[in-house]
């Protein structure tokens, strides 16, 4: 078992997911099986029940684990899926010690931090290697060095590299070089104070990937060599990308590729990078360019909505067009009538995910302007539900028609909470979760989109569209399309609608950047096709 940790210093928010996710590619690249655990040292048992303005988006699993967004890069960086066990936080760890001690297992001795919770931190470790049957594991620490919450973690990491030995542990010190001043000099101290913190709680970081706006100049990274007693050639700068996507190949030209599989004794075969550099090729390139308005309720942190921005990259670097993503707070859009004047102008619309009252107006009134004048469109959770209430109440003539999420006593409650939903009182992890198996009805829109009748999708909700109400959904034209094996409604989809499409289930996470999701993929398309269609010749009034 090798092991690499990516530790971060001097403040949070450096990168260190894509860091961690990088190495991963660089290692597969070169055809070495590779696995990734995130440690998130907070005392939730996941994220699931964290609002995403404190955490951002919460990134499902396909065992049905409400995880930490790393996972999510974890996934696109290496196209590879991921379980609960690979999402490691102090509530998991406590809970487990705590269990065990409540069971007699500890046979009587006193529980404490060292040995016990360190030891329950090196048995994940180790059973999630053995599980996944990788070569190398890369594990990163969530937060900074010095954080209180993070020492049992690091401390447990230092005691796995005494049992495995030399040869088997690589520690990797993410930190940043701020660039201070009128000269705009970078700065080494930050760096030089963080790796002084790690070496104090007894690990030595054997290569130091520096974050700035700008790349570091030979003499920075000779000062951090000799003041961080780091070897040279492991200084790697890694200045701001446009995309994240081009960080591998910025690490592999510093030669870290070769750096670590020395370090660690792995074969260094020559890495194969033709998809990845022809994904990037094909995203430059911007033929083209297409407006996507994305109405949510989460939009002044666009870290809530990070799947769906990684989806569209995907898509722009198979289709080679600019995608723009234009954001609408979806409770400011019913009182802002310049923004539904913009919103109006869009190539496409998204509304996706969320829960609660708040906004919920405001993506009715996106979806209605979407489903009337004809704009692609693509409803995601609560943006498929929203759709349904939004036919009801206009296509129907239901104007009370809602979700019991947001008026539990409306009289047509077109969207209703799941029945066994309604006994459960705690609210973590209880949701309908993870992969579920849809079939498609052969020949409808979305089928096309997947190019098959069959698909397994992660899904995250506790409410589903009223049965009740498909038969006149269907007389109106909104079909059902997709459903899950036990009959619940996945799919609804506008028959004489361009482009007009609801999902129950979470598309956004299993789209790649080898593999953009299809439905990501029709949207863009419809929009392009829309606007190439030429604007109808309006006649000159009688008499001009």
């Amino acid at each position: 078992m090798k092991v690499i940790v990516v530790s971060g210093g001097v403040i949070s928010g450096l990168g260190k997911g894509i860091t961690t996710s990088s190495l991963g590619r660089l290692l597969k690249a070169r055809g070495i099986p590779v696995t990734i655990l995130k440690i998130d040292p907070y005392l939730n048992v996941d994220a699931g029940t964290m609002n995403p303005y404190q955490h951002g988006e919460v990134f499902v699993l396909d065992d049905g684990t409400e995880a930490d967004l790393d996972l999510g890069n974890y996934e696109r960086f290496l196209g590879q899926s991921l379980v609960g066990t690979h999402n490691l936080t102090t509530g998991k760890i406590y809970r487990s010690v705590i269990e065990k001690e409540r069971r007699g297992d500890y046979l009587g001795n006193t529980v404490q931090i060292i040995p016990h919770v360190t030891g329950e931190i090196k048995r994940t470790i180790r059973e999630v290697a053995q599980a996944s049957g990788a070569e190398v594991v890369l594990v990163e620490v969530g937060g900074t060095v010095g954080d209180i919450e993070s020492m049992p973690f690091l401390e447990a990491l230092r005691e796995l590299s005494y049992e495995l030995g030399e040869g088997h542990v690589a520690f990797v010190h993410t930190t940043l070089v701020p660039v201070v001043g009128p000269v705009g000099e970078a700065k080494t101290k930050p760096t030089q104070h963080s790796v002084r913190e790690l070496r104090a709680i007894g690990i030595r970081p054997t290569m130091i990937i520096a974050r700035g706006p700008t790349p570091l100049a030979p003499d920075i990274k000779a000062k951090i060599s000799l003041f961080c007693d780091v070897a040279p050639e492991a200084v790697i700068s890694v200045p701001d990308q446009s995309i994240i996507y081009e960080v591998p190949l910025v690490l592999e030209a510093q030669g870290v590729g070769t750096h670590l599989t020395r370090l660690l004794g792995l074969p260094d075969r020559e890495p194969d990078y033709a998809a990845w550099k022809e994904f990037l090729a094909t995203y430059r390139r911007e033929e083209g360019s297409v407006e996507v308005a994305v109405v949510g309720k989460y939009t002044d942190l666009r870290d809530a909505y990070l799947s769906h921005i990684e989806a569209f990259h995907h898509v722009q670097g198979r289709l080679g067009c600019a995608i723009r993503l234009q954001w609408y707070d979806a409770e400011d859009l019913p009182r802002n009538p310049g923004a539904l004047g913009r919103l109006k102008r869009s190539d496409a619309i998204l509304v996706p995910g969320g829960f609660g009252t708040r906004g919920v107006e405001g993506k009715a009134q996106a979806i209605e302007i979407a489903r009337t004048d004809g704009i692609p469109f693509l409803g995601i959770c609560y943006g498929f539900q929203m759709a349904a209430v939004e036919f009801a109440r206009h296509a129907l003539n239901l104007p009370s028609a809602n979700t019991t999420e947001v008026d539990p006593h409306t009289p047509d409650p077109v969207v209703c909470l799941l029945e066994e939903q309604k006994a459960l009182t705690g609210l973590g992890g209880t949701m309908r979760l993870g992969a579920q198996r849809v079939v498609l009805t052969e020949g409808s829109r979305v089928a096309h989109a997947y190019g098959r009748t069959e698909v397994w999708e992660r899904h995250r909700h506790r409410y589903e569209i009223n049965p009740s109400y498909l038969e006149r959904f269907r007389e109106h034209g909104l079909v059902v399309s997709g459903r899950a094996v036990d009959g619940r409604v996945e799919v609804l989809e506008l028959e004489t609608h361009p482009f007009f499409l609801g999902v129950q289930y979470h598309p956004e996470f299993l789209s790649r950047p080898e593999a953009p999701h299809p439905l990501f993929l029709e949207l863009v398309r419809a929009a392009l096709a829309r606007k190439e269609v030429p604007a109808p010749v309006v006649a000159p009034p009688a008499g001009a």
